[in-house]
């Protein structure tokens, strides 16, 4: 018998959410003798990212919400560890969204195999630049903010999975004439930004001359602005929109802990909208929401593409690596509060034959 730990979801938050009270744990017994068609993936890693937080409410969105009582959904990596199915060998790499548990029992119908095709590529980058959050930097940048030579292209939530990714996609198409901004939440992430990952500035939204530092920093305005944050960091772009510019909604993680004011109490955030959005009118700029699974069929391209921008080292990434799966409930949390650098990880078992490698 395999004993499985999985984290359980229990209850909807309201809010911020509080782990203790929005999980549980359980241990499933998975038979030795698997049903035939189907395999046991051992899971290595899985991903945390803001969109979590939507998952847990009971709300219309591009996705069903958990249910109480599943496993905590998340997209994970693992190697087959057993296999009836003679689409997967035993020792395979794979994907898919694993959920929050040790092991994952499937008949290998939402599971894909990972092809490494370089040793260069990593397995931590086939769960972030090569995953879903390479994928949503893609897209957003290229089809959604399409910025162009001499452009100033903007990235809020900068320093994570998402922003750190779409700057340096921005960089390439902006050229030497353009600029990329990055915003993130400490010095250290900026400092990151500018030496690491070739943003031209970056300014840190905590600083009391933040507002003042992005008009400096902006002259000709805005042409595209990324938006991971919402809130507002997001007023203070579209205040400084260019003439027919661009935002890219990837996310607004500010805000997803959030509840209206009629229904706040003294202790719960108050979801701020945009309030400059007039200047979308003004300026006849564009504001675009998007989902990266509306792309699917076009995720080959893309991977190939970030693949060979990283063997390249014009795309360069960066984990926070947390251990245990126990601790996935509060390293959620800590996403929100900024305590990550580039994408968060949960490792849920050390791989002993990528060891030996």
């Amino acid at each position: 018998m395999v004993q499985n730990k999985q984290i359980i979801f229990v209850r909807r938050p309201v809010g911020k959410y509080v782990p203790h009270e929005t999980f549980s744990t359980n241990l499933q017994t998975i038979p030795n003798d698997i049903l035939n068609g189907y395999i046991l993936v051992k899971i290595l890693y899985l991903s945390l990212d803001p969109a979590m937080r939507g998952w847990m409410n009971d709300s219309r969105s591009y996705i069903k919400p958990v249910a109480i009582g599943d496993v905590m959904r998340s997209a994970g990596v693992g190697r087959v560890v057993q296999s009836k199915n003679p689409k997967f060998k035993v020792g395979s790499l794979v994907t898919g969204t694993f959920g929050w548990q040790e092991y994952y029992l499937s008949d290998g119908s939402l599971v894909d195999h990972i092809v490494l095709p370089h040793p260069k590529l990593r397995l931590e980058d086939a769960i972030s630049t090569l995953g879903l959050t390479g994928l949503t930097a893609y897209f957003g940048m290229i089809d959604i903010g399409r910025p162009v030579l001499g452009d100033t292209v903007v990235v809020s939530g900068a320093a994570g999975a998402t922003g750190s990714v779409a700057g340096q996609i921005a960089k390439m198409m902006v050229g030497r004439t353009g600029q990329v901004i990055g915003i993130a939440g400490d010095d250290d992430k900026c400092k990151w930004l500018v030496e690491e990952l070739g943003f031209d500035k970056a300014l840190n939204y905590k600083d009391p001359a933040f507002e003042k530092k992005l008009k400096d920093a902006t002259p000709k305005y805005i042409n595209v602005y990324f938006d991971n944050v919402g809130g507002t960091i997001l007023d203070a772009c579209l205040s400084r929109l260019a003439t027919f510019g661009r935002v890219a909604l990837c996310g607004a993680i500010s805000q997803y802990n959030a509840v209206s004011a009629a229904s706040a109490s003294s202790k719960d955030q108050i979801a701020i909208g945009p309030a400059k959005y007039t200047n979308l009118i003004a300026q006849r700029g564009k504001m675009e929401g998007f989902i990266v699974f509306d792309y699917k069929d076009r995720f080959p391209e893309a991977t190939k593409k970030l693949a060979t921008w990283i063997v390249e080292n014009k795309v360069k990434s960066k984990e926070t690596i947390v251990n245990g799966l126990e601790n996935a409930p509060i390293s959620l949390e800590n996403l929100f509060s900024g305590k990550n650098t580039g994408k968060m990880l949960i490792r849920v078992s050390e791989d002993s034959k990528l060891a030996k490698l």
